[in-house]
């Protein structure tokens, strides 16, 4: 009990199976470790995170129910103690600054090699930001010289949900292909783009296309 009780607890937020069972088994080869619980949805996690109190979250921004950066802040509204490592397929600067903002200390994409997630929860243990690598220093750069400029742009007024469905739409990729990467029924992804075409004052789906590619090569070519 002694051991246990000297190790950091670890819980995992992400609605991918397949991920919670990797991380799972990835902390429990670590001696300093231990996984005190997992979930797949928003409110289940609130509900664990804060009963289990945990030391640090993983937690991936696109779940199935509810989003990963309002649950951040919903669990340090309840339990300011616990750090959070954010492990996201998205890697732009406007992502990385609302994590951040919301009260993330680690930011990651899942391409990053395991040993890379372990990395990262050790410094934020410790106290220290942890940045994933393949956020360019050009991205930093532009964050640390110009913090929330691109949230008074028309792209700023978009839900941290919206911002994942136009980024994915910029990527070329068709509604029910972003459907099934962020677990979500066509007919809600149909819902979403029709908000942020409403927000970006854009007149139909190919506007959105467009739109969507410049912004995302903009953000590729930093």
């Amino acid at each position: 009990m002694r051991e246990e009780t000297s190790k950091a607890r670890v819980f995992i937020v992400d609605d991918h199976p397949i991920v919670r069972q990797g991380l799972a088994q990835l902390i429990a080869t670590e001696p300093d470790l231990l996984l005190c619980g997992e979930a797949s949805d928003a409110r289940t996690a609130l509900l664990g995170i804060v009963a289990e109190k945990a030391d640090i979250a993983i937690i991936d921004l696109s779940l199935g129910t509810g989003d990963g950066i309002e649950l951040i802040k919903s669990v340090r509204a309840q339990a300011p103690q616990v750090r959070f490592v954010v492990l996201t397929i998205f890697d732009d600067a406007l992502h990385l600054e609302r994590a951040v903002l919301a009260g993330a200390q680690g930011f990651l994409t899942k391409q990053e090699a395991p040993g890379e997630v372990l990395t990262a929860v050790r410094e934020v243990l410790e106290g220290r930001m942890y940045l994933s690598r393949r956020v360019s220093p050009k991205l930093l750069m532009r964050l640390l010289h110009a913090p929330g400029a691109e949230a008074d742009s028309p792209i700023g007024r978009l839900s941290d949900r919206e911002l994942q469905v136009f980024q994915l739409v910029g990527e070329g990729k068709a509604t029910k292909e972003i459907a099934e990467l962020l677990h979500l029924s066509v007919k809600t992804i149909e819902s979403y783009r029709a908000n942020i075409k409403e927000k970006l004052e854009l007149a139909d789906a190919g506007d959105l296309s467009r739109y969507a590619m410049r912004w995302v090569l903009s953000h590729e070519q930093e």
